[in-house]
């Protein structure tokens, strides 16, 4: 099996939980869990919305440059990517949902 049907098959907690709540449309757009861009498989990303969303746990810390450079290259194909802590979407769902609602209306005043 890919790299990216691994993490579909076997998500974090965080991000079972998220997709349960952006899945289906559920936020107007179609968001795709772990779906690889170039070398990099983001969390989550709606191509309508040019939105990538991430869920960091501890292991970010140590790989600071790794998502800068990543963020570099997701940005320069367009995308917006915004980045939560996993403790984030398990203890503050409705402040994750209002600033990714956020963050599409922002690129929507764009077009």
């Amino acid at each position: 099996m890919h790299k990216a049907g691994q993490l579909r098959k076997e998500p974090t907690p965080a991000e079972a939980k998220l997709w349960s709540r952006i899945r289906n449309d559920q936020l107007g757009v179609t968001f795709r869990r772990q779906h690889a861009i170039g070398n990099y498989i983001p969390d989550f990303c709606s191509p309508k919305a040019k939105l990538i969303i991430e869920l960091d746990g501890s292991q970010h810390l140590e790989q600071e440059e790794y998502d800068e450079e990543r963020t570099k290259y997701l940005n320069s194909l367009g995308y917006k990517v915004i980045r939560f802590w996993n403790n984030e979407v398990t203890n503050h769902m409705d402040g994750v949902i209002l600033a990714i609602v956020h963050a599409m209306e922002g690129e929507a005043g764009k077009e």
